[in-house]
């Protein structure tokens, strides 16, 4: 299936992709079939909404707010139209409703403080990020509903669209793409034959779903993002929200950085990557690179690339269409999500996104990409997801500023080489999926294993 550059890279809110930002969509989504249902069906009845979580999203969610993006959600706003909000007036402000408007007649009942169901119990086949949405009737029958499960990166799938193994929304069909590859194998296949490279064919790809001008736009839209969401978490101080006490540390990084005469690249990386984060935990702006608890890997390389090394427009333009290209390799043969997979899926595609990005963008063969992305995707196979207190920082604020550093080494390691190497790409997704299978659900965002369960309380 084709994933769009401009939906793998998505502006929006934190602190995550799958349990904020996608329970907001899934909301969003519900709220637009029930004013349908209210415009067939005209009549007095009361009703009322009611979601219940499942899985992960039931174990987190708390700690994700994936109760104030469902509440969001339901009164009508998306990730892209909050982003710029001040969220805390409008979290206060809806929290307290009790009512959510459907036209100018009608309204039904909604309380997020009763009507959001944290059900901990068995999660649904499907996947672990499920959620329930119900229209209810004054006695108590069930007038609408819907089933979502919340994929990773913010995308959302129907069950009727999971089970029939159909795309998410926002995904479409590739057999009208130029150069349609769905693995990394074909994908150098097909270079080699074209002679172009794999930007130039995800370019030509996204030709075909979306004009020239609104493509160049999109993609300045996500680096201005980015660069955006690091220069405000390098600039922002103060304790992060949730009860763990985390004091943002990349602003005091940078300031002792740009002071030092040995800041080397490590330290950069890190600080970047961790301005990214710290915003994420925050519920601020971000990029979904190619998820939130990722976010900080990609836009600290490319923001390194460009600001240390020179790296022109053109160059960055190369490196997102080249990320976008191998993010949708694994979000197709694998997945993207900690829930499903565990962190592997998350900073680990993020970290070889970003090494194929770089790679490309100071000129790597078609070949040396595919490995700069495999060495760094390699080195993450395992990653559990554990986050203390089901909260997107510890360990996974730290954890970004890892993946960047893995990733810009996998780059150079990559550009010193040939491009052959033993281990495909293809191989180590398929490594990744099978590890995911076989990781205890403990491991996978419920904060029921690893470091969430390795803290003494005093």
């Amino acid at each position: 299936m084709f994933i769009s550059v401009l939906d793998l890279f998505k502006v929006g809110i934190g602190p995550s992709s799958s349990h904020t930002m996608g329970p907001m969509v899934a909301a969003n989504n519900f709220l637009l079939q029930v004013k349908k249902y209210i415009a067939r069906n005209k009549n007095n009845e009361a009703m009322a909404l009611r979601c219940t979580l499942k899985g992960s999203l039931a174990f987190t969610g708390k700690g994700h707010a994936t109760d104030k993006a469902i509440t969001l959600g339901l009164h009508g706003y998306t990730p892209a139209s909050v982003a710029n909000e001040d969220l805390d007036t409008v979290n206060n402000r809806l929290w307290n409703c009790e009512s959510i408007v459907i036209d100018d007649s009608s309204s039904v009942r909604f309380s997020p403080k009763s009507d959001i169901v944290f059900d901990r119990g068995k999660p649904l086949k499907e996947h672990s990020n499920g959620m329930i949405f119900d229209l209810i009737s004054d006695t108590d029958d069930i007038l609408l509903s819907e089933i979502y499960f919340s994929i990773g990166g913010g995308f959302v799938s129907t069950q009727a669209e999971i089970n029939q193994l159909v795309a998410p929304l926002k995904m479409q069909s590739s057999s009208s793409c130029p150069y349609a590859f769905d693995t990394a194998s074909s994908m150098l296949q097909m270079s080699v034959e074209s002679g172009l490279s794999i930007a130039e064919m995800k370019w030509v790809n996204e030709l075909e779903y979306h004009a020239e001008e609104v493509l160049k736009n999109g993609l300045d839209v996500i680096w201005d993002s980015m660069q955006r969401c690091i220069k405000n978490g390098l600039t922002a101080e103060g304790i992060l929200p949730g009860g763990l006490g985390v004091v943002r540390r990349a602003q005091g990084l940078y300031q002792q950085l740009k002071q030092s005469d040995d800041a080397n690249l490590n330290d950069w990386l890190c600080a970047y990557a961790m301005a990214v984060n710290e915003e994420n935990a925050a519920g601020h702006m971000v990029v979904t690179a190619p998820t939130n608890g990722a976010a900080g890997v990609i836009p600290a390389v490319l923001y390194y690339f460009v600001k240390h090394e020179g790296g022109t427009l053109e160059q960055v333009k190369t490196f997102l269409l080249t990320a976008s290209a191998i993010g949708g390799l694994i979000k197709h043969l694998s997945s993207i999500s900690g829930a499903e997979v565990g962190c592997q899926g998350e900073v680990g595609s993020a970290a070889a996104m970003a090494a194929a990005g770089l790679c490309a963008a100071r000129g790597g063969s078609t070949e040396q990409i595919e490995n700069a992305a495999e060495i760094a995707l390699e080195h993450h196979l395992g990653m559990t997801c554990d986050p203390v207190k089901g909260l997107v920082q510890v360990p996974c604020i730290e954890r970004n500023g890892f993946g960047a550093i893995k990733a810009h080494t996998a780059a150079s390691l990559a550009l010193h080489g040939s491009g052959q190497h033993f281990m495909p790409l293809d191989a180590c997704i398929a490594a990744m999926k099978k590890t995911g299978e076989e990781m205890s659900d403990k491991y996978k965002e419920t904060a029921l294993g690893g470091l969430a369960v390795s803290i003494t309380e005093c």
